[in-house]
């Protein structure tokens, strides 16, 4: 007894210290922001103290000037330096492989927090091993991505200093009050990972296994964060604040952090994490699934690659409506920045985008399709399956239908106009939101399919739980396109509200049909188990295809987000005076996008080879599913 009183003291004084280094970096900050509060309000000059003040270039509060004001940079060596290319390129190549691995190991210890959870609070034993292999694997997937963000991390640092010293400088000066704190944080973070993923085995049963879940927790609180100290440089690039005209600091950091643009970017970054992570990890189980040489590997696999595609895509289908406010936001802040992206110099690259988005949502669906064949009695839809296949396609030609396009002098003479006479009338958002709804919709009736695939409920109310369902899907897709149909007739100004019912409704159709479903399968009669690794090879090749898309679409959303500037390094305050203060052609861009896509999957299977030359015995034996006789991993639906 007194030992394991022991143990217990000595898991609650690890947990103490644990959140006692995660405070550490506010209470470390505490005295700097109170400086950076209360910063000297005079300086001299000519012998006398004189007070200077300055005016929110946003807030429109006034406040004292504790800073210089933006340099004023000139095409040359000394804010310019060259090394014979681009240097925006190499700058940009920098950053996004840097994005890429950071969003991928902030996104995986999130998904090993809910699945560790699931294997800790589920009463069966042999699923709880399960769960715990799950997240076990999925936590040293990441293990050798995180060194490499580390390592990524410090070479675009380099990059900025060497070849953007001024632009670079001058950022620094304005967040220097919260610098350290990521720093800390960084350390703390890294130290949590560690003793996270080697103290495994030591702390899986028990009340050591609560800490252990609890040191998950901590771990994705520092990273989301970081992730949001790193989104404020952007929001600040794009929307500043906390600065007087001139860019000067005005003493008050937290203005400077929340920008107008900040909330969205954070909530927008934190979702597209999530999916992107989560097609990483599918796309990993794909590769391991075909190349599996037994049964029991697939099985494993299967399941495995099923589970990061439902928490991919859990994170994926609120992802458009985020975008949605991100561009609200901006219309918002800067009217001028939002007719550039929508209606302007970026257009062409959002119908680049809705095909993406289109390709991502199709594959997902067509993923769900072939996994009913892994179910006995799951014949049922199939015969359905092509009406589906109707309604997605006729989604999507609404989403990429363009409403305004780049065109040359010689095409619009042709045309008679910039607007095409007849796709022209219908590219409007309204008939854009009606069919990217339409598309998630479909996707929850696929899901829903999907749960109740080899189930038949009993309870006593289902034949009228059914014909609800049919109804509740039925008028939620007449109440889409009807909405979609009155944007036609109805001012712009009005249009642009239609974006909200829509949206109510398809998220009506996520929430309340998938409660409803839960309740009328449970207890449900089970015509037979899943069949891990009873899949089609296409089905993997699907979700490598998701992956690959998610990955590009992350690319092509960092060059929008960071062209919509223009030539201004923070908006409307630095400018950029370097000789490659213009836009790319959509060529280049899709070029460079698709070029740093390929980049990172080669890496990144490199990364995952590495990983698996040292590969340590697992601390939990996982029971994979075996075809035809595996047990149904509860809450794999």
């Amino acid at each position: 007894m007194g030992l394991v009183a022991g143990k217990k003291l000595f898991s609650i004084m690890a947990l103490c210290a644990m959140i006692g280094l995660l405070l550490l970096p506010i209470a470390v900050s505490l005295p700097t922001l109170a400086m950076g509060a209360d910063a000297p309000d005079a300086v001299k000059k000519d012998g006398e103290a004189k007070v200077e003040k300055g005016r929110d270039v946003y807030y429109k509060t006034e406040g004292i000037v504790a800073g210089a004001p933006a340099p004023k940079t000139v095409d040359g060596p000394r804010d310019y330096p060259r090394y014979n290319f681009e240097s925006r390129v190499l700058l940009w190549f920098a950053n996004q492989q840097h994005l890429y691995y950071g969003s991928f190991v902030l996104a995986v210890p999130i998904f090993c927090m809910v699945i560790e959870f699931m294997g800790v609070v589920t009463k069966d034993k042999a699923m709880a091993k399960r769960y715990d292999q799950l997240a076990y694997d999925f936590i040293k997937i990441s293990l050798t991505a995180y060194s490499l963000t580390a390592i990524l991390g410090g070479i675009l640092i380099f990059t900025f200093l060497t070849l953007y010293p001024a632009f670079f400088g001058y950022l620094s000066s304005i967040f220097r009050p919260v610098m350290h704190i990521y720093a800390l944080m960084f350390v703390a973070e890294s130290g949590t990972l560690y003793i996270y993923y080697y103290g495994w085995d030591k702390m899986r049963e028990g009340f050591l296994k609560w800490i252990h879940l609890s040191m998950s927790v901590i771990l994705n609180v520092i990273g989301t964060l970081l992730m949001f100290l790193a989104n404020s440089w952007i929001g600040f690039m794009m929307s500043p604040a906390g600065v007087d005209e001139q860019g000067r600091y005005l003493g008050n950091i937290w203005h400077v952090i929340h920008t107008a643009l900040w909330n969205p970017l954070n909530v927008h970054r934190i979702l597209g994490n999530m999916a992107f992570g989560g097609g990483v990890v599918a796309a990993y189980a794909a590769y391991k699934f075909l190349a599996s040489k037994t049964d029991e590997d697939r099985a494993h696999y299967d399941w495995m690659g099923y589970i990061a595609m439902a928490l991919g895509v859990a994170f994926l289908i609120p992802l458009p409506f985020a975008g949605y406010w991100l561009m609200r936001e901006v219309y918002a802040y800067r009217q001028q920045m939002g007719i550039t992206l929508m209606g302007g110099l970026l257009a062409w690259l959002f119908i680049i985008q809705a095909t993406m988005i289109g390709i991502l949502f199709l594959s997902t669906n067509y993923y769900l399709w072939q996994a009913l064949g892994r179910m006995r009695g799951a014949e049922k839809y199939q015969r359905y399956i092509k009406y589906l296949v109707f309604v997605l396609c006729c989604g999507y030609l609404v989403f990429i239908t363009p409403h305004t396009i780049v065109m040359t002098p010689a095409e619009l003479k042709a045309m008679g106009g910039q607007q095409h006479p007849v796709l022209g009338n219908y590219g409007v958002m309204s008939a854009k939101n009606g069919g990217i709804n339409v598309i998630i919709t479909t996707t929850i009736l696929s899901f829903v399919w999907y749960m109740r695939g080899n189930k038949v409920s009993t309870v006593s109310w289902s034949k009228f739980g059914n014909i609800f369902m049919g109804c509740f899907f039925g008028c939620a897709y007449v109440n889409i396109v009807g909405l979609a149909v009155l944007g036609y007739y109805i001012p712009a100004n009005v249009r642009v509200g239609l974006s909200v019912p829509q949206v109510a409704t398809t998220l009506s159709c996520l929430f309340f049909m998938f409660a409803l479903n839960s309740f009328m399968m449970k207890g449900a009669k089970q015509m037979g188990p899943i069949e891990w690794g009873k899949i089609s090879a296409r089905s993997q090749y699907a979700l490598i295809m998701l992956a690959t898309a998610f990955t590009w679409m992350m690319g092509l959303m960092g060059y929008i987000r960071s062209s919509v500037r223009l030539f201004w390094h923070v908006n409307e305050i630095m400018r950029d005076n370097s000789p490659w203060a213009y836009t790319h052609t959509v060529g280049f861009a899709a070029n460079m996008i698709s070029f740093n896509v390929l980049f990172f999957w080669i890496s990144i299977l490199f990364v995952f080879w590495l990983g698996s030359l040292g590969v340590k015995k697992a601390p939990v034996e996982a029971k994979a599913g075996v075809p035809g006789g595996a047990a149904q991993p509860a809450g794999s639906h």
